[in-house]
Parts: C-alpha cells; sequence; structure tokens
C-alpha cells in the first residue's frame, strides 16, 4: 500500500488497492495562469500533488493550482492512508496504544480491524466529516520492513534495530534519500537485551566473553561459569529478528556463528517463561519481556558491573540497550500522518510507552546522593592519569547539580553520535524551547576511556563536549528571556563506568553527561 492515496466517496474510504484512476495523467495550473504541468499523478497528502513528469517527480502545493483530469482528487473527502510494516516484537505492543491515544487526542472515533498477519485502524471525524485516515500495519520483523519501504508497500517501518549498510544503499537506490540522516529515523522507545537465568540460580554476573561463548557453543558447561556440572540450555528469541541481528554484531562483530544450539522462541514472554522454570537455562531477552526471570549483569575485565535498569537504558550505560525506531523515507507525509510520527516522539506519548513495558525517553533527574556507587568506581578504577586533585575538581563542579539520565555517545571509530544520542539531541532541545529548564543551567560533562595520555583524553572530552553543546543549542529556539545557560567541563578519565580493558566498557566510558543545576 502507499500512503498517498486519495478516494471520492465514502464507499471507497477503506478500499485496500491503489485505484487504478490514479495511474493517468493530470494537467495542473496556476491559477496566475503562468505555469502548466502534465504528468502521472502519484499521490495527494491532502496538501501537496505529487506528478511524474517527463524531468521527473514534483511536488505541487494543490492550493495554488487547479487540476484538470479524472485522476483529479477531492479534498474535501480526502482520506489519508499510512501503512506501518516491521518489527512485531515491537509493534503489537507499541503501535496499538499509540495510535489510540492519538485518535482520543485528535477527537477521532476509531475502528480495529483485524486482517490476517495485521491490524487496520480506521479513523473517522466526529459528525459529517466521515474517514480522515487509514492505518494499517504489516508486522514480522525488521528486515521485512526494510523490504517493504524499499518496494513501496509500507510508508514507515518501526525496527527493533538499526538499519544496515546494504539497506541504507538499496534506499538510496531506491530514492528513498539518505535513512541513516538524522530526521529520517525517530527512536520510539527503549529496549535492551537482558541475560536471565531461573530465580534461585547462583549466577549473578557474566562478562561479555563468557556470554558471547555460551552463544557461540564455546561454553557449554555451568561449570565453566562458576557452577555444578551440567549442560547450559540456550533460549533466544525468534531467527532473523532485529534483536538477533544486534546480539551478534555485539557479541561477533556481525553475523551469528556457523551454528548455535539454542531453543527458540516467538515471543519475548515466552522465553522469559521457559527460562524461569528451567534451573540449567540461561537466556538473552528483551527487557521489556523480562517476567519472572532473574537478572544477569554484565561484568567487565576489570570488575565493574552493569546491570539493566530504566536509568541505565534511558543513559546507554547498559551496554546492550537496542533503540525502537521509526523510519520514513525522504517524501512529504500527509498531515495527519506526520502529526502522529510527531506524536509517537513527544512528551505525550512517554506515558503511553511506560505501560507498554518499554523504557520511555522522559528525562529523569538523579540527585548526586543516589549516585554513590558511582563515586566509588570512581575513585577505585579511575586510572594512574587521575590525580585526587582531579576528582576534587569533578565533584565541586557538579556540586548541587543532579545528572540527568540523557547522555551522549559517539558512534565506533567516528565523530558522529550515535542514533540514541542524536535522539537525545532534539529531546534535550525541545525540553530547553518549551521552557522546561528556563532559569538554570546544564553542564555538558565530557568524559573518556583511560587509552592514551590523560591530558589527551581530558582534551578530547572537552572537544566531545563543546560539539554535543553546540549541537542542542542549534537545535533549540531559546528565545526567551529566561533560557537556560549552557556550560562545558571535561574530567577525562575521571569517572569509569566500565572496564577499558574491554572494547564496550571503552564505548561506555566515551560520552558527555548532563548535569542541571
Amino acid at each position: 500500500m502507499s500512503i498517498r492515496r486519495m478516494v471520492w466517496g465514502a464507499a471507497l474510504a477503506v478500499a485496500a488497492p491503489f485505484g487504478p484512476a490514479l495511474a493517468q495523467d493530470v494537467t495542473l495550473t496556476s491559477r496566475e495562469g503562468g505555469l502548466v504541468v502534465s504528468g502521472e499523478l502519484l499521490g495527494y497528502d491532502g496538501t501537496f500533488l505529487r506528478l511524474l513528469t517527463e524531468h521527473g517527480e514534483v511536488s505541487v502545493d494543490a492550493s495554488g493550482v487547479t487540476c484538470d483530469g479524472a485522476a483529479c482528487p477531492d479534498p474535501e473527502r480526502f482520506v489519508t492512508y499510512l501503512s506501518i510494516s516491521g518489527a512485531a516484537s515491537a509493534g503489537q505492543a507499541l503501535l496499538p496504544p499509540l495510535i489510540e491515544t492519538f485518535a482520543a487526542r485528535n477527537g477521532f472515533d476509531l475502528a480495529r480491524e483485524e486482517r490476517g498477519a495485521g491490524l487496520r485502524y480506521t479513523m473517522t471525524g466526529r459528525g459529517s466529516r466521515g474517514v480522515v485516515a487509514v492505518f494499517d500495519l504489516t508486522l514480522s520483523t525488521s528486515a521485512e520492513g526494510f523490504a517493504d519501504l524499499l518496494a513501496g508497500d509500507a510508508d514507515m517501518n518501526l525496527s527493533d534495530r538499526e538499519i544496515l549498510p546494504r539497506e541504507a544503499a538499496l534506499a538510496r537506490v531506491a530514492g528513498l534519500g539518505d535513512l541513516t540522516a538524522p530526521g529520517r529515523s525517530r527512536i520510539v522507545a527503549l529496549d535492551a537485551l537482558v541475560p536471565v537465568v531461573a530465580v534461585g540460580n547462583p549466577l549473578k554476573e557474566i562478562s561479555l566473553t563468557d556470554l558471547r561463548d555460551v552463544v557461540g557453543g564455546a561454553l557449554q558447561d555451568w561449570s565453566d561459569l562458576g557452577g555444578a556440572e551440567a549442560p547450559v540450555a540456550l533460549h533466544l528469541g525468534p531467527s532473523g529478528s532485529g534483536q538477533d541481528v544486534t546480539l551478534f554484531r555485539q557479541l561477533f562483530g556481525g553475523d551469528a556463528p556457523a551454528t548455535i544450539a539454542t531453543t527458540r522462541h516467538e515471543t519475548g514472554a515466552d522465553l522469559s517463561a521457559a527460562v524461569a522454570e528451567d534451573p540449567l537455562a540461561l537466556g538473552i531477552v528483551p527487557f521489556s519481556a523480562l517476567g519472572n526471570a532473574q537478572v544477569v549483569a554484565l561484568r567487565g575485565p576489570c570488575g565493574i558491573a552493569s546491570e539493566a535498569e530504566i536509568r541505565t537504558l534511558k543513559s546507554e550505560d547498559y551496554p546492550l540497550t537496542t533503540p525502537i525506531f521509526l523510519y520514513s523515507p525522504a517524501r512529504r507525509l500527509a498531515p495527519i500522518a506526520q502529526s502522529f510520527l510527531d506524536y509517537a516522539v513527544s512528551p505525550a506519548a512517554q506515558a503511553v510507552v511506560r505501560r507498554t513495558g518499554f523504557v520511555d525517553q522522559f528525562p529523569e533527574s538523579v540527585p548526586i546522593a543516589e549516585q554513590g556507587d558511582r563515586f566509588l568506581g570512581a575513585i577505585l578504577s579511575a586510572g594512574d592519569g587521575v590525580s585526587l586533585d582531579d576528582l576534587k575538581d569533578m565533584v565541586e563542579a557538579i556540586a548541587g547539580r543532579s545528572r540527568l539520565s540523557i547522555s551522549f555517545r559517539f558512534e565506533d571509530g567516528s565523530s558522529r553520535l550515535d542514533a540514541q544520542s542524536r535522539s537525545n539531541v532534539a529531546l534535550l532541545a525541545q525540553a530547553a524551547s518549551r521552557g522546561v529548564f528556563d532559569g538554570r543551567s546544564l553542564l555538558f560533562a565530557g568524559f573518556s576511556d583511560a587509552q592514551g595520555p590523560a591530558s589527551t583524553n581530558r582534551r578530547l572530552a572537552g572537544r566531545r563536549a563543546e560539539a554535543v553543546r553546540a549541537a542542542v543549542v542549534a537545535a533549540a529556539d531559546l528565545t526567551g528571556p529566561l533560557s537556560p545557560s549552557f556550560e562545558t567541563a571535561a574530567f577525562g578519565e575521571a569517572m569509569p563506568m566500565a572496564c577499558d580493558d574491554a572494547a564496550w566498557g571503552r564505548r561506555v566510558n566515551r560520552r558527555v553527561e548532563v548535569w542541571l543545576d
């Protein structure tokens, strides 16, 4: 299905196919008569007409032209059709409540219809307006969602992983634009991959190396993990899912091992339930579907552990955080479709996200008094390049402030912010624009890993903090008289969050935190 379909009568308002009448030429004439454009009508979004002309595809504001031809739409009877494909694991939980609350907020009556493996939501304006929008959901996997985008069978893809390089390349060839660019994806929720065991299992922590060896088959007995001799029963989610792809990228740097001895489950709830009932089971389950299983923290070589919690997912301090993305191509959306996309990532939608079991992105404030473990770790784990005076300087700079759960990290080997951090720039800028921080000060504090000279690391941390500050200021509307001030500081290696002798630990340590007075 395609997004910009229109109907000419109420009886056709929920017609599924893209009507053949659209595959006809029309002629658009400017109301002043100075411009005439002819071509095949590709779509109408309620505002713009999209034509395929001899010079290529063009969009024309319908209010400024007259339209001649059998395919010309009637704006009074226009219906927005929006097709969303993507991951069933996230879509089945997130999309229905988001659509339902969106309809209610806009005063639309809503009808739900199950259509095989998909769902159709029909929104009707109250009074004589009739059908105003039809949202179709086709949920399977993130890979299928990207394939539907490429084929023109979907307008958005709800993905539980980032787009792959080959998918992004195909999207550019297909004329969908750069789907890796800012604005082409929005993060609607946060999730994570979490090792779990049955309650009563003595395993409390596991290293990523041991987790990799369990998944890869090199480690198959509980005695290798400090337990009694018994085979490890590995449980994973559905093969080929987006979270499967993320897991293998994190553990193996890419593709899955040739063979995996595991029990697969179609849903996270089934996986968690199976692990909870088997004392010899070790599973990797989405945070959104932990159920009654016992969480196992991730331990670095130096002994620092990271546990999946709401705050560590929001701050990306937990290394296996997996954002849920909503991808849309470089194409103008119908007003109702754009409004839904904006709503899905708005502050108003965060309570809806929380109720689904996923983690919302609403910033939390964490006082220093609740961060004793972090400061203890800073003192015990700081490298030789960090003096007591350095730690005192850091404490003095953040004294009286609270850390926001928003953090910023960078793609490996790059100065480009990672996907969650790019979303955080928009979130923080929007909050500042709404006056949430009026009259207050935000400190962007740069931290680094301990690879290389401490002085160099501090300079790098400072440059990252300045870059994040500049990105937030550029994205915000700070014209109010009480607009917040934005400061930066660089502390380098002073507060490690994870072990520097592991690649994932170094990535966690290279960050910019935000502290609010």
